[in-house]
C-alpha cells in the first residue's frame, strides 16, 4: 500500500490555561457587532424547505435525519449525502425514502462517496441549509471546520475529536462558527430531555446541599472485533469496524459514556482539574480497545466524578447517573429509557427518604434538540453548542487517556497535548497504511499503562 503522507498546516490554536479555556465558555459574539462577518441567510416561518446534508450514512447519521422529519415549523428535506462507502449511502437511502418518501430528494448526482465526498454535499447547500455531521470523530474537526468556512449550520453527532489537536482544532471552527452567527446544535441531546433539566435545576437550586460526590455508570455486555483477515485492506477493515479503533471514534469510553460525562459537570456546573483512571482488557477479540474503565475527575474544589465503564458478558448491568450532596442525594438518570429523576433526603436511596421525583415520562431529547436547532435557524435566535461539545469532549479524552497511560493528568496537559494518532487525517486515503498494525494473530494490542504514550 503507498502512503500518502502530506502535511497541512491548520494554524492550531495557541495554547490556553483551564482558567482562559474555560472563561470563553458560553461566550457567543452577536453578529451584529461584528464588522465584516457575513452572516447566513436565515429562513423566515413558512419560507422555502431547509435542505439537509447527510455526511456519515450509518445509523446515527440516518437516526439524526428521521429525527429532523419529525420536527414542525416548516418543511425540511434531505438534499445530498456522503460517506466513504456507497453501500451505507445506499442503506440510509432506501430507508429513508422508504419511510419519508416527500422529504428525500437525493438524485444519484447528489450522493457522494470517497473520503472527500463531505465537501460534494456540503457545496450542495446554500447559507441557511444544515450539514449533518454524523461521520466517525477523527474527521469531524474537518467537516465541522469545512462546513462553518462554507457559511452553513451545523447538526455535530458526537464524540467530537478523537485526541487533544484535533479538539484543538474544532473549539478553532467553534469560534469562527460564533463570529458567523452560525447555530450548532452537538449531539448532546440529554441536555434537551425535561426530566434531567429539571432535576439538575434542583440541585443547582441547593435540594441536595453542595454536590461532593457525582457516579456515573456505562457497563454492559462484551464488543468483539473479529482477526484481520489474511489480504484484506487494514484500512478498510478499521474503517468498517470502527467502534473498535481508538483512532477512529475516540474509543468507546468517550464515544459511548460521554453523554453520561457531559451530564455529571453539567450537574456540576464545572469541568474537571484532573483526573487518574485504571482500565484494561479481559477479552482480546476488541480490537484495541479497552472494555473497562474507572476514572477518579477531581474539580477544582475537591469534587470527586467517578465514571465506571465496562463491556463485559455476565456482569452486572446498568446505565445511570447520579449525584450526592452535603444534604441528600440525586437520581439524575434510571436508565436510558426511562431516567425518572428523585431526590433524596440522605444517602439511601430508597422510598421513604423520597423528598421529590419527576414522577412523568420525559420528552424525545433527539427530536428536541434538532427542532431547537430548526427554530434558531429559522427565527435567528441565537444557538451553537459547539464550544461546549468541545470542553466536553476534552473531558472524556482526559479520563482515556489517563486510563490508557496510567498517568495522574491536568485538564491543562490534555488541553496542550500534541499526541495525535493521525499525523494528517486530511491526507488520508484507502491507499495509505492504516494507522495502527494487527500482529502477526491479526490481532492488535490495547494500550499498556505505563508504556504507553498518548499525552
Amino acid at each position: 500500500m503507498k502512503s500518502t503522507q502530506a502535511h497541512h498546516s491548520q494554524g492550531s490554536p495557541s495554547r490556553a490555561s483551564r482558567r482562559e479555556f474555560l472563561k470563553r465558555t458560553g461566550q457567543v459574539a452577536a453578529a451584529s457587532a461584528l464588522a465584516g462577518v457575513a452572516v447566513p441567510k436565515c429562513h423566515a416561518q413558512g419560507d422555502s424547505a431547509i435542505k439537509l446534508a447527510l455526511i456519515g450514512c450509518g445509523g446515527r447519521g440516518t437516526g439524526a435525519v428521521v429525527d429532523a422529519f419529525r420536527t414542525t415549523g416548516g418543511p425540511v428535506k434531505l438534499h445530498s449525502m456522503a460517506d466513504m462507502f456507497e453501500n451505507r449511502i445506499e442503506g440510509s437511502y432506501n430507508r429513508l425514502s422508504q419511510q419519508f418518501a416527500d422529504k428525500v430528494d437525493v438524485p444519484p448526482e447528489r450522493r457522494f462517496v470517497g473520503f472527500d465526498a463531505y465537501k460534494h454535499a456540503i457545496d450542495s447547500l446554500n447559507p441557511g441549509d444544515v450539514a449533518m455531521l454524523t461521520a466517525f470523530a477523527n474527521f469531524r474537526p474537518s467537516h465541522f471546520e469545512y462546513a462553518v468556512a462554507k457559511g452553513v449550520h451545523v447538526f455535530a453527532e458526537k464524540s467530537f475529536a478523537v485526541d487533544a489537536p484535533a479538539t484543538r482544532r474544532w473549539l478553532k471552527a467553534a469560534e469562527a462558527s460564533e463570529q458567523k452567527n452560525l447555530k450548532v446544535a452537538a449531539g448532546f441531546m440529554w441536555r434537551h430531555s425535561k426530566a434531567r433539566q429539571e432535576v439538575i435545576r434542583r440541585i443547582h437550586d441547593g435540594e441536595i446541599g453542595d454536590v461532593h460526590t457525582l457516579r456515573i455508570y456505562r457497563t454492559q455486555a462484551a464488543r468483539t472485533c473479529p482477526p484481520l483477515p489474511e489480504g484484506e485492506n487494514e484500512l478498510v477493515f478499521q474503517l468498517r469496524r470502527p467502534n473498535e479503533f481508538t483512532w477512529i471514534t475516540s474509543g468507546l469510553f468517550v464515544d459511548w459514556h460521554c453523554h453520561n460525562i457531559d451530564v455529571a459537570c453539567w450537574a456540576k456546573g464545572a469541568w474537571p482539574v484532573s483526573a487518574q483512571a485504571m482500565g484494561g482488557r479481559c477479552y482480546p477479540q476488541a480490537g484495541n480497545q479497552f472494555d473497562h474503565v474507572s476514572v477518579e475527575y477531581t474539580f477544582a474544589d475537591g469534587t470527586k466524578l467517578f465514571a465506571y465503564f465496562r463491556h463485559m458478558n455476565n456482569c452486572w448491568n446498568t446505565y445511570s447517573d447520579y449525584a450526592h450532596g452535603s444534604k441528600g442525594s440525586a437520581v439524575i438518570m434510571e436508565s436510558l429509557g426511562q431516567p425518572r429523576p428523585r431526590i433524596y433526603k440522605s444517602h439511601n436511596m430508597v422510598p421513604d427518604q423520597t423528598v421529590w421525583e419527576y414522577g412523568r415520562g420525559d420528552n424525545n431529547p433527539y427530536v428536541e434538540q434538532t427542532q431547537l436547532l430548526l427554530d434558531a435557524i429559522r427565527n435567528d435566535t441565537p444557538h451553537n453548542e459547539a464550544r461546549r461539545a468541545g470542553e466536553a469532549n476534552l473531558a472524556g479524552l482526559l479520563g482515556r487517556t489517563a486510563a490508557h497511560t496510567g498517568a495522574y493528568l491536568t485538564w491543562d496537559q490534555m488541553l496542550n497535548s500534541d499526541f495525535q494518532f493521525v499525523e494528517d487525517i486530511d491526507a488520508l486515503t484507502f491507499d495509505s497504511p492504516a494507522p495502527i498494525q494487527a500482529g502477526p494473530d491479526g490481532m492488535y494490542d490495547a494500550p499498556l499503562p505505563g508504556m504507553t504514550k498518548e499525552i
